[in-house]
C-alpha cells in the first residue's frame, strides 16, 4: 500500500506571526508552547480517525491557516481557541475530500469481476493482523437490534468505549478497502 502526501501550499509565517499566535493560545510562553502540542496531537488524531492518509499535514495545514486569522480574530473571539482550529479541521478535511482521487471500480458486467472481488477481499483479509482480522469479523456480526447490542457487548470485553470500537473497526475496513481497491487495480492491469 502506497503512502500519498498532500501538496504542501506555501504559507509565508513569519516568526512575529507565529509569536501572536502562540501569545493568543496563552499569555505565558510554556503553556501556550504545550497548548500548541495538545491541539496538533488532537488534530492529527482527528483527520487519521476520518481515514486521511497524511493526518500530519492535513494537521500542519490547519495550523498553518489559524496562524494566518489571529491578526484578524485574535481580539473578537472568546473561548477556548482549540474549537476554533477544530472548525478549521473540517473545512480542511472536506477539501481533502474533494481532492483525493477515487479508484474507478471495476466494470459491474463482468463475471468474473465477483469473484475476484471476493479473491481480493480474502487475501486482504489474511493479511491483516489477525487480531485486527478477527476484531472486525466480530464486529460486523449479526444484524438491526442484535448487531447493536453485539457492538456493546464487544467494547465491554475490550474494555474500550463503543466509540473506540467503531473507530478501530473504521480504520480496518478502510484498510480492507484500500487494499482491495489495489488489489482489483493490480488484476486488471494484468
Amino acid at each position: 500500500m502506497s503512502i500519498q502526501t498532500r501538496p504542501k501550499k506555501k504559507w509565508n509565517i513569519t516568526q512575529e506571526a507565529f509569536a501572536r499566535f502562540l501569545t493568543w493560545l496563552h499569555p505565558d510562553p510554556d503553556q501556550a508552547g504545550e497548548k500548541y502540542e495538545e491541539i496538533r496531537r488532537r488534530l492529527i488524531k482527528i483527520f487519521a480517525c476520518r481515514g486521511c492518509d497524511c493526518p500530519e499535514d492535513l494537521s500542519d495545514e490547519t495550523i498553518n491557516r489559524v496562524v494566518q486569522k489571529v491578526p484578524e480574530i485574535a481580539e473578537s473571539y472568546e473561548g477556548d481557541p482549540a474549537l476554533y482550529f477544530y472548525g478549521v479541521a473540517r473545512y480542511v478535511h472536506h477539501e481533502y475530500l474533494r481532492e483525493k482521487p477515487i479508484p474507478p471500480p471495476p466494470p459491474a458486467d463482468e463475471p468474473s469481476s465477483r469473484e475476484e472481488d471476493y479473491e481480493c477481499l480474502e487475501q486482504c483479509m489474511e493479511n491483516l493482523p489477525s487480531r485486527s482480522r478477527d476484531l472486525f469479523l466480530e464486529y460486523c456480526q449479526e444484524e438491526k437490534r442484535a448487531k447493536i447490542k453485539h457492538r456493546k457487548r464487544l467494547a465491554e470485553q475490550l474494555g474500550i468505549p463503543l466509540n473506540a470500537l467503531r473507530i478501530r473497526a473504521c480504520r480496518i475496513r478502510m484498510q480492507l478497502q484500500t487494499c482491495v481497491l489495489e488489489c482489483l487495480q493490480n488484476k486488471a492491469s494484468e
